[in-house]
């Protein structure tokens, strides 16, 4: 249930409050059990906890449905499922009787405000499809805006360097971007169950979706999925709303791509802009994102094996496919096919420049091999689909008129509508299949050629082909699409490279039989095993392993606008409470204080790292207190340590993780290990030297008993690459010296074994019980893992001797995340204010 508290918390970043918020039409929710519908109270919607199938909401830009007036001019509309879509065959796959699915999206057909009730109504109840209904100005914004002219064009990595080339980001397109997606989730808030129902986003139409439903429901199960390109960072980052939509991805439980590439891409974004990492855990890649664990996906979509082979069944298929055979093979000629949208992207030109190429260097072919171009209607609009169209119909114009001869046509281009069964017909027919698109986020065509060159028993007859002759096929891949990494059969090309397309096509004309046949085999093989039941299964699966925490964590949502996120923790972890250890730590007399240094008292951006004159007040206040021993814990030098903090008379010092310490500034430095050999140095250094010049803005810092090689300076990317292999050299040429090798936040360390942070934590707790001062109150707060050693000792001492029975202990990280530790707060700053509310406590009880 949602906090009033929270209610507020989304306003539209666009600045235009909710003026847009209510134009969707309210409908009831849908039922999970008979009789029982699920309610709306004033803070957020009630659950029905009991129901028979798991249910999916999916949500895209267009419902899966097709709709028209009714012919006799009456009011009221007919609406159908729409066979070609991918989300209608993403429900065959997924099978109705384990899961019911629920759509929400726009219908393409644009209803009048009086009929939207009814329609919706009608949609809910017929096909559970909850339509979300927009202004037609709103929607050009939206989609034709920035869409289509802003999102589009970068995915495909076209920089907007001049007007024509891509929109130019327009404020208001954005702010009509995040309006829509306000209202998309609105229109989800009136039939999720929010405890049981997943919620499926599919999409770059729907990319800031996530972080409104995820403000409704801190614990919605959301997975998103996008269909288009993921451009590499160098493109992604020109755009000036990059770190928004980044973190309304984050906002998902679950983030699939089509390919390795498309996640590679995303995780260096997420890394170079915000600051996150990600690993790999058993096969599967996770990113840590405020203490929630985002799952990335790889895996490309399928096709719908039933529909294709029911369409190569009918009547109307044989019929194309007899007469395709007596317009093409019958005349001894043999078709090469492409089947593209009319846009940019698809290398149309680029095709028939190599057809044209091919043409001339094998004159062999001219009246032998004919090009069917089908190009689809293009799905959005402007000057540069009409160039498109232009420079095509130029093209095949040229090569026909150069080429051609009475009788034969060289291209031929099909630039009206098919119908499903005649495109089916023609992969039946055409000897290779070409695909040369300059970008594109899957494309499935090849897949469909696939199936239609299987074809059926039917089909071979009509093709004159003997039932036990293996099958065959050929494709030419460009390498820019994402199906091209599954189709290792195929013949992959540099689509800009018209001679080796054109080389590609002639070697796919005059390839041996046998080998057709194998390579057809093989992707047959993985066509037909890995549909969009097997896509759609895999993704429910893992989104429903990544939710599978989301009751054994503690959440709630912090930030404004798309800023918004959830902070997850785990049940016993929480933050430190200002009030809670200021009374803790004046009603106890004995106290502890362990302190790390860079990133708890001072951040680790700083340049100059030396402690404020602020620090040095507020731990001369703490040491002045007769009752406190206090400690610095650093992985400094003692001669850096020791200058910094000289006018600290009272502060005990640990330098180098603890090797070096002493208990005052007038003590001498003491070592909590016996002194180790240096002489492993001689090998590390020159190791780490070779590094350092192959990796600008990397350094190294050597200590008495330690090397540290610092990269954070350095490329993110690159620097963690080459202290990857730098740990890993270390390693095996100080296999047998007494040293450990460590990486840390931006560094790789070498140091003596058996130190750690935690040897500080046991010597001072030592030291106070043999001075019979047991600790009451013990106080540990550090921001790395070197700190967790720390956290360890004090956690597990807890029981011992060398603390108090009910003594206070806080043993406290910085910032939210996995942990030894049982609190933590958000950052230096709120440390800063936690000591100086000590040190005022301690001020008061101080003798003058």
């Amino acid at each position: 249930m949602v906090s009033k508290s929270y209610s507020n918390l989304l306003e539209l970043a666009s600045g235009e409050g909710d003026s847009f918020g209510r134009i969707g039409r309210r409908i009831p929710r849908v039922m999970n059990v008979a009789g029982v519908m699920s309610d709306v109270d004033d803070e957020g919607y009630t659950s029905s906890s009991s129901s028979q199938r798991d249910r999916i909401i999916i949500v895209a830009n267009q419902l899966p449905i097709r709709a028209q007036r009714k012919a006799d001019d009456s009011k009221g509309w007919i609406f159908s499922w729409d066979e070609n879509s991918l989300l209608l065959q993403l429900k065959d796959g997924l099978g109705d009787d384990e899961i019911e699915v629920i759509y929400v999206g726009c219908l393409k057909e644009e209803i009048h405000p009086n009929e939207q009730d009814e329609v919706s109504q009608i949609l809910l109840e017929t096909f559970k499809c909850v339509p979300t209904f927009l202004p037609p100005d709103l929607f050009s914004r939206y989609y034709h805006g920035f869409c289509k002219q802003q999102l589009w064009p970068l995915f495909h990595y076209m920089l907007p360097l001049s007007p024509d080339l891509g929109g130019r980001f327009n404020r208001s397109l954005w702010q009509a971007y995040v309006s829509v997606n306000k209202i998309f989730a609105d229109r989800i808030m009136e039939v999720i169950n929010p405890e049981d129902d997943f919620v499926w986003v599919h999409d770059y139409h729907l990319m800031v979706l996530p972080t409104f439903l995820r403000k409704r429901f801190n614990r919605a199960k959301l997975g998103f999925f996008l269909h288009s390109p993921f451009p590499s960072s160098e493109i992604y980052k020109t755009l000036p709303v990059r770190e928004e939509i980044l973190r309304a991805l984050l906002n998902s439980d679950l983030i699939g791509f089509h390919t390795f590439d498309y996640a590679r891409h995303f995780l260096s974004c997420c890394s170079r802009m915000l600051g996150l990492t990600y690993e790999s855990k058993r096969g599967y890649i996770g990113l840590e994102y405020y203490g929630r664990t985002v799952s990335i996906k790889i895996l490309p979509v399928g096709i719908h094996m039933g529909q294709l082979q029911s369409v190569l069944s009918l009547p109307e298929t044989e019929a194309k496919v007899a007469e395709l055979i007596k317009q093409f093979s019958d005349q001894g000629r043999t078709m090469l096919l492409g089947v593209d949208d009319m846009d940019i992207f698809k290398g149309i030109s680029l095709k028939l420049l190599a057809m044209e190429q091919l043409l001339v260097q094998h004159p062999e072919w001219q009246g032998k091999v004919v090009l069917v171009q089908i190009a689809n209607p293009a799905r959005g609009r402007g000057k540069d689909v009409k160039e498109v169209q232009a420079e095509t119909s130029s093209t095949v114009k040229r090569i026909n008129e150069t080429f051609g001869r009475p009788g034969y046509k060289p291209v031929v281009l099909i630039d009206e509508p098919l119908k499903f069964y005649e495109r089916i017909a023609y992969y039946v027919v055409a000897e290779c299949c070409l695909v040369t698109a300059v970008r594109d986020g899957m494309n499935l065509i090849p897949y469909e050629y696939i199936i239609g060159r299987q074809g059926n028993s039917k089909l071979d007859k009509v093709l004159g082909l003997e039932p036990s002759i293996p099958k065959k096929s050929m494709l030419v891949v460009s390498e820019f699409i994402g199906c091209s990494p599954s189709l290792s059969g195929a013949i992959r090309v540099n689509p800009w490279n018209i001679d080796a397309v054109a080389d590609a096509m002639d070697c796919a004309l005059e390839m041996a039989e046998p080998e057709k046949q194998l390579r057809h085999e093989k992707h047959y093989r993985y066509v037909s095993t890995h549909d969009v039941g097997y896509w759609a299964r895999s993704f429910l699966q893992d989104l429903e392993r990544t939710c599978k925490g989301h009751l054994r964590q503690r959440s709630w949502g912090i930030g404004f606008g798309l800023s918004f996120r959830v902070v997850a923790l785990g049940p016993n972890f929480r933050k430190l409470s200002m009030e809670h250890i200021v009374s803790a730590y004046r009603r106890t007399a004995t106290r502890a204080i362990l302190l790390d240094y860079d990133g708890t008292l001072m951040p680790q951006a700083s340049i100059d790292k030396s402690p404020t004159s602020k620090s040095i007040e507020i731990l001369n206040s703490l040491c002045r207190d007769k009752n406190n021993m206090v400690f610095i814990v650093s992985a400094k030098s003692r001669k850096v340590l020791a200058e910094w903090f000289s006018p600290c008379e009272k502060l005990g010092i640990a330098a180098e993780h603890g090797y070096f310490l002493r208990l005052k500034r007038d003590a001498e430095w003491e070592t909590c290990v016996p002194v180790a050999d240096s002489s492993w140095k001689q090998i590390a250094e020159p190791v780490m030297k070779l590094y350092t010049e192959t990796t600008d803005g990397s350094t190294i810092e050597d200590k008495e008993t330690a090397l540290v090689w610092c990269y954070e300076d350095a490329d993110p990317d690159f620097g963690s690459c080459q202290a990857k292999e730098l740990l890993d050299h270390l390693e095996s040429v100080l296999a047998n010296e007494p040293v450990t090798v460590k990486t840390g936040q931006n560094v790789v360390e070498v140091k003596p074994q058996g130190v750690n942070k935690g040897l500080v934590a046991k010597r001072l707790l030592s030291t106070m019980q043999e001075r019979e001062m047991s600790p009451d109150f013990v106080l540990c707060i550090g921001d790395d893992r070197s700190d967790e050693d720390m956290f360890e000792v004090i956690t597990s001492s807890i029981s011992g001797p060398s603390i108090a029975p009910r003594a206070e202990v806080f043993a406290c990280t910085v910032c939210k995340k996995p942990s030894k530790a049982k609190y933590y707060l958000d950052d230096v700053a709120e440390i800063v204010r936690l000591m100086q509310g000590l040190a005022c406590v301690s001020e008061q009880t101080v003798p003058l």
